[in-house]
């Protein structure tokens, strides 16, 4: 399955973060969003790209992006993993149906069970403005994210 690239309306989802609460990226229209799954909480590379994030989160901060981080790890996991690391922004839990959303966003590595590192930043409209996706042994640039945060047009 392809992934949405830039045009395309973002795939809708519901899906639970560490405290609980759902969050619907359709409820979070009038803002842009960037959704970045990641393959499984506590390895190296993932630990590296959000540590990334959080220790940069100012720079979606300014630009006014919501960020949220999807994988197909159990709450439980996501929950002590943002506790251990003080991720500020949700980790979503694409659990049960297994990788259902990853699916629809056509990075989910069935064989394996998990999402790759897909990155989609979708504009107050809720439509894709960019995206990357790698493998699960290949970390994602921040200068992308930078250059992506630059090109879009806030309202």
């Amino acid at each position: 399955m392809s992934h949405p690239v830039a045009g395309d309306l973002a795939p809708d989802f519901t899906l639970t973060n560490v405290h609980g609460t759902p969050v619907t990226l359709s409820g979070l229209r009038g803002s842009p969003v960037l959704v970045v799954f990641f393959p499984f909480a506590f390895s190296g590379i993932c630990t590296g790209e959000l540590c990334e994030l959080r220790d940069n989160i100012a720079v979606f901060d300014s630009a006014g992006v919501r960020l949220l981080a999807v994988s197909t790890d159990p709450l439980f996991s996501l929950k002590a993993w943002s506790e251990q690391e003080g991720y500020g922004f949700d980790l979503l839990s694409d659990f049960w149906p297994h990788g259902d959303v990853a699916q629809r966003y056509g990075v989910f590595d069935s064989e394996n069970g998990m999402a790759l590192r897909g990155s989609f930043l979708i504009d107050a409209a809720g439509v894709v403005r960019w995206s990357v996706v790698n493998d699960r042994g290949s970390a994602r640039s921040f200068e992308g994210y930078e250059a992506a945060l630059r090109d879009i047009a806030l309202p």
